[in-house]
């Protein structure tokens, strides 16, 4: 034991000054006409060379530049050490020329999924002289694995950026500590990094119901037992090792196996926790009495509920001003492209512990989530490959009935398709019709026109496909779902897919040719972000919302009759205060707050939320209409609530995709990323928005001779509601 502790004090270390050099940040070390130490990055043939005419400041900038209008190119640094702090900022000046279907920004990135910004919310595009940016990131020094910075063009134009800083809590970064990470027990067991050494599983009625309740318990001891929560147990490696001891065990033997265990966890004091008010949801913990667990086991669960612990969980944080709970200790184990039978069970106990103590929402699933556990277990036992694996982990996430539920990785996407039509699909009066076409020539190609209903997907009836790809569509609800299906109906692996539809009451039959993405050149125009409708109606597209220019804007609309803000998108900026500032008269609260702690985890409580607003005698006096539909979510949902507070709006649309609060990030085994939404969200009277969405004022839909005519019937709606 001494030994022992010995190395962890030698492997523990401090934080040092020391550091090494951070290179180059001004451009004016050049290698063959490129910066020296930078690298590029990217997915477009863009050019990226030194420019010594047009700098900001010394002797050279960097340009980047670029004609296509899909793709990126950029540069990357990765700096040489790790720091000590709270926040990191990256600032430096850019100039940029005739950037369209795209934007430039600088960006930087903290491994390994811990935080992320590259400046598309600005949405720096067109032409503008050398300008300051920055972006800050919190740190997270303790799980960051390296901290990569640089600057990227997406999209059509030109760029120039020189003369970068990087400070650390204001400071410049040659004064910032290094941080060497403080290595725990869970840390230095490394016993089962080259597998779980369980190759088989027996899924008869006995041990299904023995691997339910080790997840259950499993589960329960990560969060709740103080001498796990303190990282001395790498916990997916200690369900390797107790795994195979309850297999196919009777229920007594099994019984007395976890007791053992758990008692060889160590002593820990309990407390007597205060009962907590407002909760909204409550620990489902009634499983410890209600399983039929021997004596002993149940009361050593039972005392493990009063165990004392501390604010900290090495498996979990919550994000401070937020409450969304941070994931960034899980392991990736990003060598396992195929994980075993253990290791696969892993990523079921995970994902199943994570939603049953740290999604706000479980209460609004639809069904028992231990039910669900059941359910899966067979489902990722017989998931052996590359392809089964990713979809079962997709079906996993859908079940929890949320929009942000997501996984993403190759074998996913090409379930779906790795190849599109250049049609746009959405449901309208629930059938799939023509609504735009992505590419305006490859779309008349197809000969199907804008409008017509497709009826049949190689072979198959859209209800057919609906009912076969539910379960990999991750949604709040129905109509968020149908969005989903809409926005992978056109895709495919093949060359061609035959579509079979109505183009005025006639029957046809095509076979249209598909693309990849980067050969669809999508000519769709977005709206301005500011525009007059007529000389007394303005509108704001929020997708292209640039903060700074909206006093500007304010003034210029200030005795208009009224302003449609067109939330049928996602806002590229967050402008809920700044926006709410010019529309309230004074204060007004638009919503509450669900948060769980670590200390209680699945307990979630309501807490006052958020106000927008200010003492303003010169508010916007006219008319706001807001306008919805599914395609409204998160931030757009949020940015609703606020705005409909104030004094003359009304909010025109139909069914958001009811997803609300900020997103929480892990990964499964096999890196596998996934959301989740980590914060509940509530209208101020405590009513729900989770799956239901922001119910509409005026619900207006569009019809299929509104598409056929190129009309936008929602905002023609809320214009004569404006006008009259």
């Amino acid at each position: 034991m001494k030994k022992y502790f010995a190395l962890l004090v030698m492997l523990w270390g401090m934080a040092v000054f020391g550091q090494k050099k951070v290179q180059n940040l001004n451009f004016e070390t050049v290698e063959n006409n490129f910066p020296a130490v930078w690298k590029t990055i990217g997915s477009s043939s863009g050019k990226i060379a030194t420019d010594h005419q047009e700098k900001q400041e010394g002797q050279s900038s960097v340009a980047i530049e670029s004609s296509e209008v899909s793709g990126f190119s950029g540069l990357i640094y990765k700096l040489p050490d790790n720091y000590l702090g709270k926040k990191i900022t990256l600032s430096g000046y850019i100039k940029t020329e005739n950037i369209s279907d795209g934007f430039a920004g600088l960006w930087m990135r903290i491994d390994p999924e811990i935080a992320f910004d590259n400046m598309q919310k600005v949405g720096l595009k067109g032409t503008n002289d050398w300008k300051k940016y920055e972006i800050t990131l919190n740190l997270s020094p303790e799980n960051t694995k390296q901290i990569v910075i640089g600057a990227l063009l997406s999209g059509k134009g030109k760029m120039w950026v020189d003369n970068l800083t990087i400070t650390v809590d204001g400071k410049e970064i040659e004064e910032a500590k290094v941080f060497e990470k403080q290595l725990t027990r869970a840390d230095l067991d490394h016993e089962f990094d080259g597998g779980s050494k369980i190759t088989t599983t027996n899924l008869d009625k006995n041990n299904i119901e023995n691997i339910k309740n080790l997840g259950l318990i499993w589960g329960y001891l990560k969060y709740y037992h103080p001498n796990v929560a303190a990282g001395n147990f790498n916990w997916d490696y200690e369900l390797f090792r107790i795994y195979p001891k309850i297999a196919n065990a009777s229920a007594e033997q099994r019984d007395q196996i976890l007791t053992e265990w758990i008692k060889s966890l160590g002593d820990f004091k309990t407390i007597n926790y205060p009962e907590q008010k407002n909760i909204k949801m409550k620990a489902d913990l009634a499983w410890i009495t209600d399983s039929g667990f021997s004596k002993d086991l149940t009361e050593i669960l039972l005392k493990i509920k009063t165990a004392k612990r501390e604010e900290s969980n090495y498996y979990v944080t919550m994000i401070p001003n937020v409450g969304n709970p941070n994931f960034e200790k899980e392991n990736p184990y990003a060598e396992m492209s195929s994980p075993d039978v253990g290791f696969r069970l892993l990523s079921l106990y995970r994902y199943w512990n994570i939603i049953q103590y740290y999604f706000p929402y479980k209460y609004a699933i639809g069904e028992d989530w231990k039910n669900v556990l059941q359910e899966f277990i067979p489902k990722f036992i017989e998931a052996d490959d590359q392809t089964k694996y990713p979809l079962a982990c997709l079906e996993l996430a859908t079940k929890i009935n949320d929009t942000h539920a997501s996984v993403r990785n190759s074998t996913v996407r090409n379930y779906f398709g790795q190849k599109f039509s250049p049609l746009e699909i959405a449901f309208i009066e629930n059938k799939a019709v023509v609504k735009n076409y992505f590419d305006e020539t490859l779309g008349k190609e197809t000969g199907v026109k804008i409008g017509d209903i497709i009826l049949e997907v190689d072979g198959k009836t859209i209800e057919k496909i609906l009912e076969e790809k539910s379960k990999y569509l991750p949604a709040s609800n129905h109509s968020a779902r149908l969005r989903n299906l809409a926005r992978e109906l056109m895709a495919t692996n093949n060359d061609y897919i035959n579509l079979k539809f109505s183009s005025n009451d006639v029957i046809k039959n095509v076979s249209a040719k598909t693309y990849k993405n980067t050969e669809i050149k999508y000519t769709q125009k977005q709206p301005e972000m500011f525009t007059m409708l007529d000389n007394q109606t303005a509108y704001l597209y929020m997708n292209n919302i640039d903060k700074e220019k909206l006093s500007d804007i304010f003034k210029k609309i200030k005795d208009t009759k009224g302003l449609v803000i067109d939330l049928r998108t996602y806002p590229t900026q967050f402008v809920v205060f700044d926006i709410g500032n010019f529309l309230m008269p004074k204060p007004e609260q638009f919503a509450k707050f669900t948060t769980t702690n670590t200390t209680s985890p699945g307990n979630y409580v309501m807490r006052e939320g958020a106000s927008v607003g200010s003492n303003n005698k010169d508010f916007y006096k006219g008319k706001i209409a807001i306008l919805v539909n599914e395609y409204s979510q998160s931030s757009a949902e949020y940015h609703t609530m606020a705005f409909r507070k104030a004094p003359k709006a009304k909010v025109f649309g139909s069914q958001t995709a009811g997803a609300d609060g900020d997103v929480s990030y892990f990964m499964f085994p096999g890196k596998i990323p996934t959301t989740i939404t980590g914060v509940g969200v509530y209208n101020p009277d405590e009513s729900e928005t989770q799956r239901i969405g922001i119910i509409p004022d005026v619900e207006v839909k569009p019809t299929i001779d509104g598409i056929k005519n190129g009309k936008d019937e929602v905002l023609e709606k809320a214009v004569n509601w404006i006008k009259n």
